[in-house]
Protein backbone atom coordinates (compact mmCIF):
# COMPACT_ATOMS: atom_id res chain seq x y z
CA UNK A 1 0.00 0.00 0.00
CA UNK A 2 1.68 2.78 -0.94
CA UNK A 3 0.88 6.55 0.06
CA UNK A 4 1.34 9.71 -1.80
CA UNK A 5 3.71 12.24 -0.72
CA UNK A 6 2.55 15.53 0.45
CA UNK A 7 2.50 18.73 -1.34
CA UNK A 8 4.87 20.98 -1.69
CA UNK A 9 3.86 24.31 -1.82
CA UNK A 10 5.35 27.02 -3.90
CA UNK A 11 8.70 28.42 -2.63
CA UNK A 12 8.27 31.14 -0.21
CA UNK A 13 4.17 31.18 -0.53
CA UNK A 14 3.91 29.91 3.21
CA UNK A 15 6.13 32.25 5.31
CA UNK A 16 6.34 35.58 2.86
CA UNK A 17 2.80 37.37 2.45
CA UNK A 18 2.06 38.86 -1.23
CA UNK A 19 3.58 42.44 -1.26
CA UNK A 20 -0.09 43.97 -1.56
CA UNK A 21 -0.78 42.10 1.78
CA UNK A 22 1.79 43.77 3.25
CA UNK A 23 1.22 46.89 1.78
CA UNK A 24 -2.29 47.11 3.25
CA UNK A 25 -0.02 47.59 6.66
CA UNK A 26 0.56 51.04 5.83
CA UNK A 27 -1.87 52.71 7.32
CA UNK A 28 -2.20 50.80 10.75
CA UNK A 29 1.50 51.76 10.64
CA UNK A 30 1.20 55.39 10.33
CA UNK A 31 -1.36 55.74 12.91
CA UNK A 32 0.98 53.01 15.52
CA UNK A 33 3.95 55.65 15.17
CA UNK A 34 1.75 58.21 15.66
CA UNK A 35 0.07 57.01 18.80
CA UNK A 36 3.80 56.36 20.26
CA UNK A 37 4.73 60.20 19.27
CA UNK A 38 1.94 61.52 21.27
CA UNK A 39 2.62 58.96 24.14
CA UNK A 40 6.00 60.06 24.41
CA UNK A 41 4.97 63.80 24.46
CA UNK A 42 2.38 62.92 27.28
CA UNK A 43 4.77 61.34 29.65
CA UNK A 44 7.35 63.92 28.84
CA UNK A 45 6.30 67.77 27.83
CA UNK A 46 9.59 69.04 28.79
CA UNK A 47 10.52 69.30 25.00
CA UNK A 48 7.11 70.37 23.74
CA UNK A 49 7.76 73.17 26.63
CA UNK A 50 11.31 74.18 25.29
CA UNK A 51 10.79 74.28 21.83
CA UNK A 52 7.98 75.96 21.91
CA UNK A 53 10.67 79.24 23.74
CA UNK A 54 12.45 79.92 20.44
CA UNK A 55 9.46 80.54 18.49
CA UNK A 56 7.46 82.60 21.25
CA UNK A 57 10.48 84.95 20.93
CA UNK A 58 10.48 85.26 17.19
CA UNK A 59 6.89 86.55 18.07
CA UNK A 60 7.16 88.22 20.80
CA UNK A 61 10.45 90.33 20.16
CA UNK A 62 10.99 90.10 16.36
CA UNK A 63 7.63 90.44 15.59
CA UNK A 64 6.65 93.39 17.58
CA UNK A 65 9.47 95.50 17.08
CA UNK A 66 9.59 95.11 13.33
CA UNK A 67 5.49 95.65 13.32
CA UNK A 68 6.52 98.96 15.03
CA UNK A 69 9.67 99.66 12.76
CA UNK A 70 7.30 98.64 9.70
CA UNK A 71 10.19 98.27 7.65
CA UNK A 72 8.99 95.47 5.91
CA UNK A 73 6.05 96.15 3.89
CA UNK A 74 2.98 93.43 3.60
CA UNK A 75 0.71 95.72 2.33
CA UNK A 76 -2.73 96.10 4.69
CA UNK A 77 -1.79 92.71 6.22
CA UNK A 78 -0.15 93.82 10.00
CA UNK A 79 3.53 92.47 10.01
CA UNK A 80 2.77 90.13 13.15
CA UNK A 81 -0.28 88.88 11.23
CA UNK A 82 2.15 88.33 8.19
CA UNK A 83 5.06 86.41 9.98
CA UNK A 84 2.76 84.06 12.46
CA UNK A 85 2.67 81.74 9.38
CA UNK A 86 5.81 81.70 8.68
CA UNK A 87 7.05 80.94 12.21
CA UNK A 88 4.80 78.09 12.58
CA UNK A 89 6.03 76.52 9.31
CA UNK A 90 9.68 77.67 11.26
CA UNK A 91 8.59 75.72 14.34
CA UNK A 92 7.69 72.52 12.29
CA UNK A 93 11.15 72.45 10.27
CA UNK A 94 13.36 72.68 13.62
CA UNK A 95 11.37 69.35 15.09
CA UNK A 96 11.66 67.60 11.69
CA UNK A 97 14.71 68.46 10.27
CA UNK A 98 16.47 66.78 13.40
CA UNK A 99 14.22 63.91 13.13
CA UNK A 100 16.95 61.60 11.60
CA UNK A 101 18.21 60.90 14.73
CA UNK A 102 16.07 58.54 16.17
CA UNK A 103 16.65 56.85 13.15
CA UNK A 104 20.32 56.39 14.24
CA UNK A 105 18.95 55.53 18.05
CA UNK A 106 16.86 53.00 16.60
CA UNK A 107 20.27 51.48 15.16
CA UNK A 108 22.41 51.60 18.07
CA UNK A 109 19.40 50.15 20.35
CA UNK A 110 19.16 47.32 17.81
CA UNK A 111 15.29 48.28 17.19
CA UNK A 112 15.81 49.43 13.26
CA UNK A 113 17.26 45.57 12.50
CA UNK A 114 14.25 43.98 13.71
CA UNK A 115 11.94 46.51 12.58
CA UNK A 116 13.99 45.77 8.65
CA UNK A 117 13.16 42.07 9.04
CA UNK A 118 9.50 42.11 9.36
CA UNK A 119 7.55 42.03 6.15
CA UNK A 120 6.64 45.70 6.80
CA UNK A 121 7.73 47.52 3.52
CA UNK A 122 10.68 49.83 4.26
CA UNK A 123 8.55 53.13 2.61
CA UNK A 124 5.31 52.23 5.30
CA UNK A 125 7.91 52.44 8.13
CA UNK A 126 9.24 55.72 6.65
CA UNK A 127 6.07 56.98 5.90
CA UNK A 128 5.15 55.82 9.67
CA UNK A 129 7.82 58.32 11.26
CA UNK A 130 7.43 61.01 8.82
CA UNK A 131 4.24 61.25 9.74
CA UNK A 132 4.43 60.75 13.76
CA UNK A 133 6.80 63.82 13.03
CA UNK A 134 3.83 65.69 11.88
CA UNK A 135 1.73 64.60 14.34
CA UNK A 136 4.61 65.93 17.28
CA UNK A 137 4.56 69.39 15.07
CA UNK A 138 0.72 70.10 15.44
CA UNK A 139 1.53 70.10 19.05
CA UNK A 140 3.39 72.52 18.79
CA UNK A 141 1.48 74.69 15.89
CA UNK A 142 -1.05 74.68 18.81
CA UNK A 143 1.05 76.38 21.41
CA UNK A 144 2.38 78.82 18.05
CA UNK A 145 -1.42 79.70 17.61
CA UNK A 146 -2.38 80.03 20.69
CA UNK A 147 0.07 82.71 21.13
CA UNK A 148 -0.35 84.42 18.03
CA UNK A 149 -4.15 85.03 18.78
CA UNK A 150 -3.31 86.19 22.05
CA UNK A 151 -0.78 88.51 20.19
CA UNK A 152 -3.69 89.84 18.34
CA UNK A 153 -3.37 87.59 15.02
CA UNK A 154 -6.80 87.78 13.11
CA UNK A 155 -6.80 83.86 12.83
CA UNK A 156 -9.47 82.49 10.24
CA UNK A 157 -12.53 80.73 12.59
CA UNK A 158 -13.50 78.63 9.55
CA UNK A 159 -13.14 74.58 10.28
CA UNK A 160 -12.95 73.56 7.00
CA UNK A 161 -9.70 76.09 7.14
CA UNK A 162 -8.45 74.72 9.99
CA UNK A 163 -8.53 71.21 8.15
CA UNK A 164 -6.46 72.32 5.58
CA UNK A 165 -3.87 74.19 8.29
CA UNK A 166 -3.63 70.02 9.94
CA UNK A 167 -2.87 68.81 6.39
CA UNK A 168 -0.20 71.45 5.05
CA UNK A 169 1.62 70.61 8.45
CA UNK A 170 1.60 67.48 8.33
CA UNK A 171 3.40 67.28 4.63
CA UNK A 172 5.74 69.77 5.38
CA UNK A 173 6.72 68.24 8.33
CA UNK A 174 7.17 64.80 6.64
CA UNK A 175 9.00 66.41 3.82
CA UNK A 176 11.73 67.90 5.98
CA UNK A 177 11.54 64.73 8.35
CA UNK A 178 12.61 62.66 5.12
CA UNK A 179 15.25 64.54 4.43
CA UNK A 180 16.96 64.35 7.91
CA UNK A 181 16.68 60.81 7.90
CA UNK A 182 17.61 60.77 4.41
CA UNK A 183 21.06 62.79 5.82
CA UNK A 184 21.21 60.04 8.48
CA UNK A 185 21.20 57.21 6.06
CA UNK A 186 24.30 59.20 4.37
CA UNK A 187 25.76 60.65 7.14
CA UNK A 188 25.59 57.40 9.65
CA UNK A 189 26.41 58.87 12.94
CA UNK A 190 24.72 61.69 15.35
CA UNK A 191 27.22 64.62 15.20
CA UNK A 192 27.35 64.52 11.39
CA UNK A 193 23.75 64.60 11.49
CA UNK A 194 23.75 67.01 13.66
CA UNK A 195 26.38 69.56 12.15
CA UNK A 196 24.49 69.07 8.32
CA UNK A 197 20.90 69.84 9.94
CA UNK A 198 22.08 72.95 11.69
CA UNK A 199 24.03 73.94 8.47
CA UNK A 200 20.42 73.64 6.47
CA UNK A 201 18.14 74.92 8.38
CA UNK A 202 18.75 78.87 8.37
CA UNK A 203 19.58 78.51 4.98
CA UNK A 204 15.81 76.87 4.23
CA UNK A 205 14.14 79.31 6.95
CA UNK A 206 16.14 82.29 5.41
CA UNK A 207 15.53 81.41 1.83
CA UNK A 208 12.04 80.95 1.79
CA UNK A 209 9.06 83.48 2.55
CA UNK A 210 8.70 83.32 6.24
CA UNK A 211 9.92 86.78 6.97
CA UNK A 212 9.40 88.78 4.15
CA UNK A 213 7.90 88.75 0.60
CA UNK A 214 9.80 87.37 -2.05
CA UNK A 215 9.46 90.38 -4.27
CA UNK A 216 11.82 92.27 -1.43
CA UNK A 217 14.02 89.42 -2.60
CA UNK A 218 17.36 89.54 -4.57
CA UNK A 219 17.20 87.37 -7.85
CA UNK A 220 19.72 84.53 -6.70
CA UNK A 221 17.36 84.29 -3.67
CA UNK A 222 14.06 84.23 -5.22
CA UNK A 223 15.51 81.36 -7.29
CA UNK A 224 16.35 79.97 -3.88
CA UNK A 225 12.52 80.46 -2.58
CA UNK A 226 10.88 79.15 -5.29
CA UNK A 227 12.71 75.59 -5.28
CA UNK A 228 12.52 75.88 -1.37
CA UNK A 229 9.50 73.63 -0.24
CA UNK A 230 9.34 75.70 3.14
CA UNK A 231 8.38 78.48 1.17
CA UNK A 232 5.14 76.46 -0.37
CA UNK A 233 3.98 75.49 3.28
CA UNK A 234 3.90 79.85 4.50
CA UNK A 235 1.97 80.45 1.39
CA UNK A 236 -0.50 77.58 1.85
CA UNK A 237 -0.42 78.71 5.82
CA UNK A 238 -0.82 82.00 5.52
CA UNK A 239 -3.53 81.62 2.70
CA UNK A 240 -5.39 79.50 5.11
CA UNK A 241 -4.80 81.20 8.75
CA UNK A 242 -4.88 85.17 8.08
CA UNK A 243 -6.87 84.92 4.58
CA UNK A 244 -4.15 86.40 2.17
CA UNK A 245 -3.60 85.79 -1.62
CA UNK A 246 -2.04 82.24 -2.17
CA UNK A 247 -1.79 79.03 -4.72
CA UNK A 248 -3.33 76.22 -2.51
CA UNK A 249 -3.47 73.67 -5.35
CA UNK A 250 -0.10 74.53 -6.32
CA UNK A 251 1.36 74.34 -2.69
CA UNK A 252 -0.57 71.27 -1.41
CA UNK A 253 1.37 69.79 -4.87
CA UNK A 254 4.23 70.47 -4.37
CA UNK A 255 4.46 69.61 -0.78
CA UNK A 256 2.64 66.23 -2.25
CA UNK A 257 5.37 65.80 -4.61
CA UNK A 258 8.34 67.07 -1.87
CA UNK A 259 6.74 64.32 0.54
CA UNK A 260 6.87 61.15 -1.54
CA UNK A 261 10.23 62.09 -2.90
CA UNK A 262 11.28 62.09 0.73
CA UNK A 263 9.72 59.24 1.78
CA UNK A 264 11.48 57.48 -1.22
CA UNK A 265 14.78 58.74 -0.68
CA UNK A 266 14.76 58.19 2.91
CA UNK A 267 13.69 54.21 2.40
CA UNK A 268 16.38 53.71 -0.28
CA UNK A 269 18.97 54.81 2.12
CA UNK A 270 17.18 52.64 5.11
CA UNK A 271 19.08 49.42 4.98
CA UNK A 272 22.72 51.10 4.80
CA UNK A 273 22.22 52.47 8.20
CA UNK A 274 22.37 48.54 9.49
CA UNK A 275 25.28 47.11 7.38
Amino acid sequence: MTHAAPAVPPAGSADVPPAWTTWRLLPARVVAMCIVELQKIRHDRTELYTRAIQPALWLLIFGETFSRLRAIPTGKVPYLDYLAPGILAQSTLFIAIFYGIQIIWDRDAGVLAKLLVTPTPRAALITGKAFAAGTRALTQAVAILVLSAILGVTLTLNPLRWLGVIVIVMLGTAFFSCLSMTIAGLAMSRDRLMGIGQAITMPLFFGSNALYPVDLMPTWLRVISHVNPLSYEVDALRHLLIGTPGHLLLDFGVLVVAAAAGITAASALLGRLVR
